[in-house]
Order: C-alpha cells, then structure tokens, then sequence
C-alpha cells in the first residue's frame, strides 16, 4: 500500500513507478497507463502533460495516493474521475450507468456514410445508457435529428447531464413497449443499440461489475433483449434504413440469424472489432 506521508514531495517520475507497482499487484491491466491518467486528473492536466512536470506538491500527492488504491480496490477508472472518453467526447459517468467503451465507436463509423447521404435525416439510440451514441451522432452529424431513447431511472440522470446544451431528444421508455416513438413509425433512418448482451454465466472483470447489471446481462444465452431491439428498429426504421447493434463475441452468427429469420431485413452482415472478435451486425431495412 502507498503511504501517503511518503509520497509527499516525491518527484513525478518516482511516484509513477511506485504506483504503477502498485496496480500491477492488483491485477490492474494497464497499471502505467492508469496510473498516468489518475495522476494527470489529480493535478487537473492532460496526461500528455506530465512531461513537463518534475515533481507533484505533497497535497497533490497524497491525493493521489488516495486515488491508486481506490483503483488498486478495483473501482473503475473512469468512476474515479468522472468522466469516460468516446470519439471526440468526454462523458460524465458514475454509479448507475454503462460506461462506454471502445469499441462501441465503430457502430458510429457504420452509420455516418447513411446519416451524410440524408438532407434532414433522423436517428435513434435505443438503450441510451449514457447516451455516448446518441451524443456522437449527433457531434459528427450535426444536421441530424437525435433522439436517445433509455428507462432506468439511474442512467437517464446521467445521460440527461450529458445531453445538456446538445441538440440530443431524450426519452424515458423501454424498448419492449410496443408505443415507444410510434410518432416516428418509418420515418428513422439509422438506429443504433447497445443493449445488455452478456449471457448470466459470463465470468466477467471486477470493473464490469460496478456497471448496472442490467445494462451488462441480457439472460442465459445474451440475447433476451436482441428481438425486443429488432422489432422497435423495424418499427421505426424506413425502408433503405440502417441498424446497427453491438453483441456479445459469442453472437457473430446468432444475431444475424435472428435478423434472417424475420422478413424486414437485408443485406445483413456481421462486423468484427479492432482485436478481430464478431461485435456488431448491420441491417438494413427493406
């Protein structure tokens, strides 16, 4: 453990091994990079700019000590600062919500060729979370209509946080009601999810387990909510419009199957994420 009376006056340098040592012996995954972060966040800079920093005040560094053994303990990093990166936003994020994650980007990448081929177009972020979808569309495509779509009652506080000074439309609903947006009934032309989808026998990391559970697991096989998704896409979506979700990697064939196995959909095809593992199906509504 880092005592805090040692750290005080501690040049920069030193004070990151010693708490780099001390995340790797707690099975942190990436202990320097954390530990530049939690350091760059005490001292309210950019992680880039520790460079030019020679040693930390000892406030400064018995704050800090105090925010490695929280992550030491296993708490998220971005609970400890309060924000989470996504595409070129920074989200506030806590207790209660999702918190966003790399690889959820690429279904941003999958729909802005649709949402720049529309004059007006409109889309929707079903399982909002804290709306980091919903936001970037809305940031990369600035002539859409956005509406976010989310019902637990925790993670719509934050995404409501989020979406102040946005153009973003926030809903309170639950993709399972069959009058959910029927005011937009065809006239949607990407829909975007990133439901629950990890099966309950999942073993999964420590910090997965401070997001809400039923943002992570979706019942036995992952997939409890996926036809719930599905039907509200078809719903919403006109014909030529796009869906995009995020699965677990163990649905690279059974998702699409299940798109198949429906008559409103083609040209369905699976995606794979940076590390080459299935994450996410496109669809497009016929």
């Amino acid at each position: 453990m880092i005592d805090r009376a040692e750290v005080s006056g501690i040049d920069v340098s030193a004070l990151l091994i010693t708490a780099t040592d001390r995340l790797a012996a707690a099975g942190i995954a990436s202990p320097r990079v954390d530990a530049e972060l939690l350091l760059a966040h005490c001292l309210g800079v950019t992680r880039s700019a520790l460079i030019t920093r020679t040693a930390v005040p000892g406030g400064a560094a018995a704050g800090f000590a105090g925010l490695i053994e929280r992550r030491a303990a296993r708490e998220p990093l971005q609970h400890i600062a309060g924000t989470a990166p996504f595409r070129y936003l920074e989200l506030a994020v806590g207790p209660g919500v999702f918190i966003p994650r790399p690889e959820t980007e690429l279904l941003i990448d999958a729909v802005l060729p649709v949402l720049a081929a529309a004059a007006a177009p409109i889309a929707v972020d079903l399982c909002a979370g804290s709306g980091a979808l919903a936001l970037a569309i809305a940031h990369e495509a600035p002539h859409a209509r956005v509406v976010a779509v989310e019902m637990s009652a925790q993670a719509l506080i934050w995404l409501r946080r989020n979406a102040v000074g946005s153009r973003i439309e926030v809903v309170a609903g639950d993709v399972t009601d069959n009058d959910l947006l029927t005011d937009l009934c065809g006239a949607v032309d990407v829909v975007v999810s990133n439901p629950p989808y990890v099966p309950l026998t999942t073993a999964v990391d420590a910090e997965v387990l401070a997001d809400p559970a039923e943002a992570v697991f979706a019942g036995v096989d992952g997939l409890a909510l996926m036809p719930a998704v599905i039907s509200r896409a078809a719903m919403l979506l006109g014909s030529g419009g796009v869906l995009a979700i995020e699965h677990n990697d163990s649905h690279g064939q059974t998702l699409p199957a299940l798109l198949h196995a429906g008559a409103d959909w083609t040209d369905i095809a699976d995606h794979r994420d940076l590390a080459g593992r299935p994450r996410y199906v496109t669809a497009v509504r016929r």
